[in-house]
């Protein structure tokens, strides 16, 4: 009888569906994948794989570009064939998204299934990591690298009950964990952090660190503290790190970013008071906080980290890749004071 009720309502949200857009048939899709096993079971095999192998993702690289290649089903079969549990390890992917079409997306990291090289070999690629891949790859393809590696990190990192100290179950989406001994259900989180553009008026400021790449400078930004709403954290972190009141700000856009782990990325722009720009910078953050005027941030935006060396050794300035949502806040700030 479970069986067919479940078949019934899922006929049921696909007539309901027809009458809606291309968008919510697509959610409501992805939702029943999320809540229904069997249903997402049947998907798996007719569904796409990304691959990873300790949460590098698979790229091949095609003349000067870098492909993000998806894998059927019975393509992750063949690869699969030389384990003797071929199905339990389809079952350890995590669900993405889909295509318009409602072809299901999932990631899968192949890490103590296969060794890296047999799988490089096999499929004519690389794992490369994250953080050069996210910028090497097409842009409407980076969202989806971030998703899924914060989504296996997530799984790799909550496989115990905090409570219990008991293993927890993955559903086969990925969409959440559960811990039967407690009855807790864990879901994946992202935490807040506020990254701002802040400006004088005719000047923005930008800064950083010692970890950053030669050269690169971008907003300031920083961790939600617990209870914080999104303009206390905005107000004290510039605060903290460069000594600045700010008097007014303005929302932006949002942005998910893995690293250091899975975080909902807040921009925003802030302005500080014409007679309150000297900056008082805490060393202990940051190694550089300065001004930059149009036309150095419109020189800083031609350059990348391959064209900012100079012959003496040194760096110009140069910013975050278009990927990144600091590139957005520049640039929405160099077109302000161009308008």
């Amino acid at each position: 009888m479970a069986a067919i009720y479940q078949a019934v309502c899922r006929r049921a949200s696909s007539l309901f569906c027809r009458f809606h857009s291309t968008y919510v048939k697509k959610m409501r899709y992805l939702n029943t994948l999320k809540e229904d096993d069997d249903f997402c079971r049947q998907a798996q095999t007719s569904g796409t794989f990304y691959l990873f192998h300790n949460l590098s993702p698979f790229l091949q690289k095609v003349g000067k570009k870098y492909l993000l290649p998806q894998l059927s089903a019975a393509e992750m079969k063949r690869i699969l064939e030389k384990l003797k549990e071929t199905e339990q390890w389809m079952e350890k992917s995590v669900l993405i998204g889909c295509s318009d079409e409602h072809v299901p997306h999932f990631a899968l990291d192949l890490a103590g299934a296969l060794e890296k090289s047999v799988i490089e070999s096999e499929l004519q690629g690389s794992f490369t990591d994250l953080r050069k891949a996210l910028f090497v790859v097409d842009v409407k393809d980076s969202p989806l690298l971030a998703s899924a590696q914060a989504l296996l990190r997530w799984h790799e990192s909550h496989q115990y009950c905090s409570k219990t100290g008991q293993p927890t179950q993955k559903n086969l989406a990925g969409s959440k964990r559960v811990c039967h001994a407690s009855g807790i259900t864990y879901y994946p989180q992202m935490s807040p952090v506020v990254i701002t553009l802040v400006s004088d008026g005719s000047r923005c400021l930008l800064t950083r660190q010692s970890s950053f790449p030669q050269g690169m400078y971008t907003a300031l930004s920083g961790f939600c503290d617990l209870g914080e709403s999104v303009e206390e954290a905005l107000r004290r972190e510039v605060a903290e790190e460069v000594g600045l009141e700010v008097e007014s700000f303005q929302y932006s856009a949002s942005q998910h970013w893995p690293f250091p782990s899975s975080c909902l990325m807040i921009a925003c722009h802030a302005l500080v008071g014409g007679q309150q720009t000297e900056i008082s910078m805490n060393s202990l953050e940051l190694e550089e906080a300065r001004w930059f005027g149009l036309e150095e941030v419109l020189e800083g935006l031609k350059r990348d980290h391959t064209s900012s060396k100079q012959d003496d050794g040194s760096f110009l300035p140069w910013f975050p890749p278009k990927q990144a949502i600091a590139h957005k806040l520049i640039n929405e700030w160099v077109k302000q004071q161009t308008s």
